[in-house]
């Protein structure tokens, strides 16, 4: 591997990038025991900035060795769509009207099963939800999932060990259940055109091991967790109360803000159109919205995802070497652990640029791309949004990655043998 300085550079700047996501807890710990510089701390240990200020780093080097024009156009050659849409999505998915009428929705699948407590929208949420992903896309079902959890369980006082596997699991099946489409999920979507996978090929080929890796990692947690969801109050009416009073115009304007978004997800100018357009309808009816739309949250993902992309673009020196070097047996294993320190959508953008590939090979990348995607929060490009919404109900406000890893472990081998075994 012949490497420039830079690109030795971005390597090193991207495997700290990796250590600080596992040290968050540390630096949030200190925010608390050292209150003197509270603020740095705290900075530091906010999970969706650290991407993006490592890349301010990386580009600074840049700026400092190469100089300004060279910067300029590495930068300017990189692509933002996913960030910018992924931003949008996730404002959108979490304004009430969207949230009231996906809370009626499960609601109404959860009486359906005969389960005492919570335990049959529990379920719901962590399978239905994540499959939905294959239509409305990976990062809105996470937020509308991520939400769901927040408010009617992580918010009740649930122990850790159930806030721990209920993340792992949601990671997990939001990254396979996102799969039944080739459209939805953002390693699929990086090949899907090229390689001719059409709706039938993914159905046929990954959306049947998806969807039943998905009903079973949670069915298994529900189980694992009987005791303690079974014995929570049930809350239906109040979700359903609370659509009642939005008017049905409001929510269905809504919706269509929420599908124009994801019918023109590869085209940034339109989408942000329809974005800011639907900011405006917001600020006209404010009674239908929460106190404050999840901006914050959504620019500090989009943060990091801009982050991801910047650093991503100097590690393929090294990470297609890698892949070609496998062969399709040990393809599976290597992306999927691959995928734990890096987004997987690069690792099947960078397959996607080698002639000839076979078949088996071809899918072997995809599928352990997505198999590994709940393993760490930079995995997969939806998960910063659900760590956004979900990381103040842990201690210290933050998520030990260690803890998720752990969590998502599980699911991971479920998905490990519903794609190679099946």
């Amino acid at each position: 591997m012949h490497a420039s300085t830079m690109e030795w550079i971005g390597a090193a700047i991207f495997a700290v990038a990796i250590l600080h996501t596992f040290s968050t807890k540390f630096f949030e710990h200190l925010a608390h025991t050292r209150p003197a510089h509270a603020g740095l701390w705290h900075l530091l240990g906010e999970v969706e900035v650290v991407f993006g200020f490592w890349a301010m780093v990386l580009m600074a080097c840049m700026f400092a060795i190469e100089g300004s024009p060279s910067a300029l156009r590495y930068i300017d050659g990189r692509n933002f769509t996913e960030p910018m849409f992924v931003f949008a999505i996730m404002v959108i998915a979490a304004t009430r009207p969207v949230l009231s009428l996906a809370s009626i929705c499960v609601g109404l699948l959860s009486r359906l099963l005969p389960m005492p407590g919570r335990a049959g929208r529990f379920l719901v949420i962590i399978t239905v939800v994540p499959l939905l992903g294959s239509f409305i896309t990976e990062p809105a079902a996470m937020t509308l999932g991520a939400l769901m959890l927040s408010a009617g369980f992580f918010s009740q006082g649930i122990s850790a060990r159930l806030m721990y596997a209920a993340l792992g699991t949601l990671f997990v099946n939001v990254s396979i259940g996102g799969t039944l489409t080739p459209f939805a999920a953002p390693p699929v979507l990086m090949v899907a055109a090229k390689w001719g996978w059409d709706l039938p090929f993914m159905m046929a080929t990954f959306g049947w091991r998806s969807a039943l890796a998905v009903l079973v990692n949670g069915g298994l947690l529900t189980l694992l967790f009987w005791r303690e969801l079974s014995a929570m109050p049930r809350d239906d009416a109040q979700a359903a109360d609370a659509a009642a009073r939005i008017p049905w115009a409001i929510t269905t304007l809504h919706l269509v803000f929420l599908a124009g978004v994801v019918v023109f997800a590869h085209h940034p100018p339109i989408f942000m159109g329809i974005f800011l357009l639907f900011m405006g309808v917001a600020n006209a009816y404010p009674q239908h919205q929460d106190n404050r739309l999840l901006l914050r949250e959504g620019l500090l993902v989009a943060f990091f995802l801009a982050g991801l992309v910047v650093l991503g673009g100097l590690q393929a020196w090294w990470l297609q070497p890698l892949l070609m070097s496998m062969n399709a047996d040990a393809i599976y294993l290597g992306a999927t652990a691959l995928t734990a320190v890096t987004d997987n959508a690069a690792l099947t953008y960078l397959g996607s640029l080698v002639e000839g590939l076979s078949d088996e090979f071809k899918y072997a990348l995809v599928a352990g791309a997505v198999t590994g995607g709940g393993l760490t929060v930079i995995a997969n490009a939806p998960n910063p949004a659900g760590m956004a919404i979900l990381r103040k109900h842990f201690e210290d406000g933050a998520v030990n990655a260690g803890g998720l890893f752990l969590a998502a472990l599980g699911p991971t081998v479920v998905a490990m043998i519903a794609f190679k075994v099946l």
